[in-house]
């Protein structure tokens, strides 16, 4: 028997592929948070996360986080500092991953956190930056996960909250960033990569079912596109299990826990 999977346990799955064995990660609440745990209980046991709040861990909280304050993740920490800890951290180029999500993000990764509009069209206030400027500055790369919806993939975004690769090529370097900048945008439909020369998201890998029309119309931009677009590998029942287990009643997915079961 195998469980089908929703679009956005699909994002979190190919998500936990970008982390890699050994790596720090600079990780949030949310979607972010199971990318990490996902990861951790597959393929890269050994990564440490970083949290805004002042935690790291070496080892998973053993329950369910709603907040990264939530006692479970303090319990058995590896360090329970301050945000100025982990952000020294940061600075002095000691995460290697860093995972965000804005309600916009723009052709070069630059992400929206700060200004949206209403039914009305009317400009609303969304929750900020928090330490996601910092993270997007600062880590050696990132991974952006976003819903794919044609008013989130923008070509610029509304208001620049956390840098990508800024105006396109050579900006970080103009500007005085590190290296680094955004490595992926990963969607409900797909996952896009950046190069070293445009600095422009392009299309890389698709997943299973969905066609480079559906990724086209539910974006505002239109990328390039790789040739060959890779297909995204089917996905493992140790992957899913991992996901199903952290998450059991698809809380942060949106995922009831009665899920229609094909044989």
């Amino acid at each position: 028997m195998t469980t089908a999977l929703a679009p956005r346990e699909r994002m979190v799955l190919r998500a936990a592929r970008e982390v890699r064995e050994g790596e720090t990660v600079f990780v949030g609440t949310r979607l972010p948070l199971l990318a990490y745990l996902v990861a951790k209980a597959t393929h890269a046991p050994t990564a440490v996360a970083f949290y805004e709040n002042g935690l790291i861990r070496e080892e998973a909280a053993r329950e369910l986080l709603f907040t990264m304050g939530d006692p479970p993740n303090i319990l058995d920490a590896t360090m329970a500092g301050g945000t100025l800890d982990v952000m020294g951290l940061l600075a002095a180029g000691r995460v290697d991953l860093g995972f965000l999500g804005a309600a916009e993000v723009d052709r070069y990764g630059n992400l929206n956190s700060t200004e949206g509009v209403d039914e009305a069209g009317r400009p609303t206030r969304l929750p900020g930056s928090g330490g996601a400027a910092d993270i997007a500055s600062l880590a050696r790369r990132t991974v952006i996960l976003v819903p794919h919806e044609r008013r989130r993939l923008v070509e610029r975004v509304r208001y620049r909250t956390s840098p990508g690769r800024g105006d396109g090529p050579g900006w970080r370097k103009r500007t005085g960033l590190p290296p680094g900048g955004p490595s992926a945008i990963i969607t409900t439909h797909a996952v896009f990569r950046f190069d070293h020369v445009l600095e422009e998201g392009y299309l890389y890998e698709v997943f299973p079912g969905v066609t480079v029309d559906h990724v086209l119309i539910g974006m505002a931009w239109e990328p390039r596109i790789a040739q060959p677009l890779g297909m995204t590998r089917p996905f493992t029942e140790e992957e899913t299990a991992a996901l199903r287990r952290i998450d059991p009643d698809g809380f942060w997915t949106g995922v009831k826990a009665t899920r229609a079961v094909s044989p």
